[in-house]
């Protein structure tokens, strides 16, 4: 069987942690920043986790596990 391979948007928006959980970038920081706050902004500079209902999708374009 060959091998999988790995979607190339996902591995440049996806990482994986030391844990197995998968990191992702916030969105809405791209463009038109100026009517938005400085908290909003600063807060949605930080990554945070796919939700467990996504991981599933994200392993297969990223080819972890089966």
């Amino acid at each position: 069987m060959p091998k999988m391979k790995t979607n190339s948007s996902a591995k440049k928006r996806f990482t994986l942690t030391g844990t197995g959980k998968i990191a992702r970038k916030n969105a809405y920081k791209s463009h038109i920043l100026t009517k938005m706050s400085t908290k909003r902004k600063r807060n949605l500079g930080h990554t945070s986790m796919v939700s467990a209902a996504d991981t599933g999708n994200v392993k297969r374009m990223l080819a972890i596990g089966k």
